[in-house]
């Protein structure tokens, strides 16, 4: 089981969910894909897309008081 980590802070969309598609490509199943960024809209936008692809969120953590996020996804 592999971990992938994406950094796309002070990406705006559509770059952080292209971002995110790409990793999951490569990944394998029941690797973790982790993507930190800082561009509100792709906070809700990700796990929605994941939902729709079938993949477990695990975790969205504000970080730096609320300026950047994390979201861990299980492929």
């Amino acid at each position: 089981m592999a971990e992938l980590e994406i950094d796309v802070r002070g990406q705006t969309c559509p770059v952080p969910l292209v971002e995110c598609r790409k990793a999951f490509k490569k990944a394998s199943p029941g690797d973790l894909v982790i993507v930190k960024g800082t561009h509100p809209a792709s906070k809700k936008e990700i796990p929605m897309a994941c939902e729709a692809m079938g993949l477990k969120v695990l975790e969205i953590k504000d970080k730096e008081e609320g300026k950047e996020w994390e979201i861990k996804i299980r492929r």
